[in-house]
């Protein structure tokens, strides 16, 4: 009956697990593992060696589970270790310098487009106090403008001054296509080149921008300069020169 009972507790015994650790790294030097099948037979251990059925408490973790799986050690690439999380440091700073640049171009057109879209508004303002200019300048021709009348005259020509527009075209200058327009012509001796004698209405401009040419009355001169006289041609025979006589006798 003992002998029974000592067979069934035998039976009754879970099966050994045996763990093997195939891991190429080892977790606690951080050195390379020799297969078991490239590993001298010397230095394996012997049948029954407690190394292979007892493995150490840090070595009792799954494959699956290793702190340094296979997939991620350092390749080589070029004589250089790289590992998987220096590739994507430099694809994330490509990344961020690409972006970085893109902004700063658009903070460039925004600005650049700010700015014409100031130009523009001032221009048109400007251009809508052009005739109330123009009147000012015939009253003060006349000599109207005084009283109240003369300081909403200052301030209209104020507000032309802070939008940067400055008015241009005086008597004597000379005559420019770009900025004048021409709607009288005469001569005179007192000019040496076509000039700008009547202002019949001023010109205006913003910067190198011309928002309103000037309307003038042009001089010209009377004569022009004489043109300088040909030299006589060296191959001409002398009699046919000017100022050669007959040759004496």
């Amino acid at each position: 009956m003992a002998r029974g009972e000592t067979m069934s507790q035998q039976d009754e015994q879970p099966p050994r697990v045996v763990i093997r650790d195939k891991r190429r790294i080892d977790p606690t030097s951080g050195a390379a593992r020799v297969p078991a099948e490239q590993e001298p037979i010397s230095a394996r251990p012997a049948q029954g060696d407690p190394r292979e059925t007892v493995p150490e408490q840090g070595e009792q973790m799954s494959e699956q589970f290793s702190e340094t799986p296979a997939d991620l050690v350092d390749e080589p690439v070029g004589g250089v270790v790289v590992d998987d999380a220096t590739r994507q440091l430099a694809e994330r700073t490509e990344d961020l310098q690409r972006v970085t640049a893109e902004y700063a171009n658009y903070r460039r057109r925004v600005e650049r487009d700010r700015v014409l879209v100031v130009d523009q508004a001032a221009e048109r303002f400007a251009g809508q106090l052009f005739p109330i200019v123009d009147d000012i300048e015939r009253a003060r021709d006349h000599g109207d403008l005084t009283g109240a009348f003369k300081v909403v005259a200052d301030r209209v020509l104020g507000l032309l001054e802070g939008l940067g527009v400055e008015a241009f075209g005086a008597p004597g200058d000379p005559f420019d296509p770009a900025l004048h327009e021409a709607v009288l012509h005469d001569t005179s001796p007192e000019v040496s080149e076509p000039t700008a004698t009547t202002v019949l209405r001023p010109g205006f401009r913003r910067g190198d921008r011309v928002l309103r040419t000037a309307m003038v009355g042009v001089t010209d001169p009377e004569s022009p300069a004489p043109a300088a006289a040909e030299p006589a041609s060296a191959d001409a025979p002398a009699d046919e020169q000017p100022g050669a006589g007959p040759a004496a006798g």
